[in-house]
């Protein structure tokens, strides 16, 4: 079973600070202040070891950016593996707190852990959000005015299926946005959790698909279900339920999988059986097969170029602090250009949409070196060439290994970086709810109009999808994160390599931009897969020893086996729900 993450632990290196009761590594130190850092609670010590108390001022830096466990990572490699054992023996202690503390042998222990509240308030939560999803739909208007009772008590079932595939979909997915965050420590999962689900629920009902296909992705062939209503009722439901169980089992076990692809398996699936091998257009199926080793592969190489360009351009630069300081705005620039004029086109005329997004990167990247001069302002001005320039090679190459700033440049390097790595995973975010939130409820309209307006509804053509169906997609998302997505976001943050603030970027911005690029290409890309091997290719970056090897194998395994389980179950839930319709109708 995943154990939450997300909070400080005892590391090597560190002192104890009397009036949080919370440990910082000697590099952090002078960063924050007990007052204004989400990390300094009045309970965070019940995750901590008791060490010897050290009274020390702090001094507040920048509060999103709060401080890294593994701070001394990049610069001293030879302490990886002093790191990895002390994650591993902190895993372990946790794992035995909970088999002797009571509140945390509950059901609702790991909620309650990651988001640092009470097991009560926890089931309080949860309480509150299976009641609305059982109650709202009853007062939405696509469960249909003026149908029969039993039209509406399907519409009824099948908005709860929809509810049920948003919900996993926000329990697995929000780790491509928020793990490397929560990770790296730039945010606290409760951090991460509430920003997501404001970000999710925005792009979801602002940017979601309002016009979907009914055979999702271009996998079955609509003809073939022609005057099978019913029957293309009962399998959109199936895939709905398929993947939604599949999605389930991944999260509770912690791994990162593809929503789209446990759609397809499961449409495939069912078209296979009940339609027969030409209802798969087979080309499909072949680009999500092919995208398990392009999308790994692309983000590890990226991830790992981004990466070594800090290190080389930044880590060596005679001031890293100012070195990170210049080159953050640069890198906005870039990447707000390149989503404006890529993913939101603003004009139809090429010249114009060129120079508004130009516009708009040159407008974040200047409010966003305000931003960290204000925060970062007094450092900077007082910042040195670090010490350690001195042991720099004469010639750096690309792959050369170089020693990483301390002190005061450290702190300045993290916190630009965990600025950046805040922004990224709010654009990540606010996108996954606009894209993914279609694997969701483009069935769910597609099922509805089938079964609300009879014969023909769903044999191919295009469904509008109401404004409220888009809202309800939103709402799945953001319960499932905030019930379940510690679970995802613990893998990809924690398990598969340690990540600081700048890691943590590096894999994000590779992930975002293969993502940008590869979809405008028309490359078959995951977004799952692709930030796995982002977090990979950093990893590598540091030395094959840094990525856990059998959290890769776990995680690929799950990947592989996505499609067939998602088709299995697809079958056996058409056949049941066949039969219940064979009997309701």
């Amino acid at each position: 079973m995943t154990l939450p993450y997300g909070f400080s632990s005892v590391r090597n290196h560190s002192l104890m600070l009397k009036t949080s009761h919370l440990c910082v590594p000697r590099s952090a130190i002078g960063c924050f202040s007990p007052k204004e850092s989400p990390f300094f609670k009045k309970n965070s010590s019940r995750f901590l070891s008791p060490q010897k108390h050290t009274s020390l001022p702090l001094k507040l830096v920048c509060p999103l950016a709060s401080f890294s466990s593994y701070a001394d990572g990049d610069e001293q490699h030879h302490g990886d593996q002093q790191i990895q054992n002390s994650h591993n023996s902190s895993t372990n202690s946790n794992e035995s707190d909970g088999k002797g503390n009571p509140e945390a042998t509950g059901d609702f222990s790991g909620m309650a852990n990651a988001f640092n509240i009470s097991s009560k308030t926890a089931r309080a939560i949860t309480i509150v959000i299976a009641f609305s999803a059982l109650s709202l739909p009853l007062f939405m208007k696509s469960l249909g005015q003026g149908l029969a009772l039993k039209t509406k008590i399907l519409s009824y079932a099948t908005l709860l299926f929809g509810f049920y595939m948003a919900w996993n979909i926000g329990a697995n997915d929000v780790a491509n946005a928020m793990g490397t965050s929560v990770g790296s420590g730039a945010l606290t999962i409760r951090q991460a959790v509430i920003t997501a689900a404001v970000l999710e629920f925005s792009g979801a009902l602002l940017m979601g698909t309002h016009v979907t296909s009914t055979m999702q992705k271009g996998i079955l062939m609509a003809n073939v279900f022609q005057g099978k209503d019913m029957l293309l009722f009962a399998g959109l439901l199936s895939s709905l339920a398929a993947a939604g169980t599949w999605l389930q089992v991944a999260s509770y076990y912690g791994w990162p999988v593809s929503t789209t692809h446990c759609i397809v398996g499961s449409m495939v699936g069912f078209g296979l059986v009940y339609g027969g091998a030409g209802a798969v257009f087979w080309s499909s199926l072949a680009k999500v097969a092919s995208s398990w080793v392009i999308s790994p592969v692309m983000g590890a190489l990226v991830s790992f170029l981004v990466y070594k360009c800090i290190r080389r351009f930044v880590y060596s630069a005679p001031n890293p602090g100012q070195a990170a300081a210049a080159a953050a705005p640069v890198a906005v620039f870039v990447g707000i250009a390149s989503i404006s004029s890529a993913a939101f086109p603003l004009s139809k005329t090429f010249p114009i949409a060129l120079s508004q997004a130009l516009a708009c990167g040159a407008a974040g990247a200047i409010i966003f070196d305000r931003i960290i001069r204000n925060k970062l302002g007094h450092l900077l001005a007082k910042t040195k060439p670090h010490d350690t320039a001195q042991t720099q090679p004469k010639e750096i190459g690309f792959l050369s290994e170089i020693a990483g700033p301390t002190g005061t440049q450290l702190k300045i390097v993290y916190g630009v970086f965990g600025y950046m790595q805040v922004l990224s995973a709010c654009f990540m975010s606010f996108a996954h709810g606009g894209n993914d939130v279609s694997n969701a409820i483009g069935p769910l309209a597609a099922a509805l109009s089938i079964l609300q307006r009879g014969a023909g509804a769903g044999g191919g053509g295009e469904i509008v999808i109401p404004i409220d169906v888009l809202a309800w997609g939103g709402f799945g998302i953001v319960a499932g994160l905030t019930m379940w997505g510690y679970r995802v976001i613990a893998t990809i943050g924690k398990k598969i390599t340690e990540l600081t603030p700048t890691r943590g970027f590096a894999a994000e911005f590779a992930a975002a931009t293969v993502v940008l690029f590869a979809s405008k290409l028309g490359l078959p890309i995951s977004a799952t897969h692709t930030l796995v091997g982002a977090v990979m290719g950093v990893g590598f970056a540091r030395g094959l020893n840094s990525v856990r090897a059998e959290t890769v194998k776990e995680i690929v395994a799950s990947w592989l086996v996505t499609i067939p389980v998602g088709a299995t179950l697809a079958v056996i839930y058409t056949w049941v729900f066949t039969k219940i319709l064979s009997f309701v109708l």
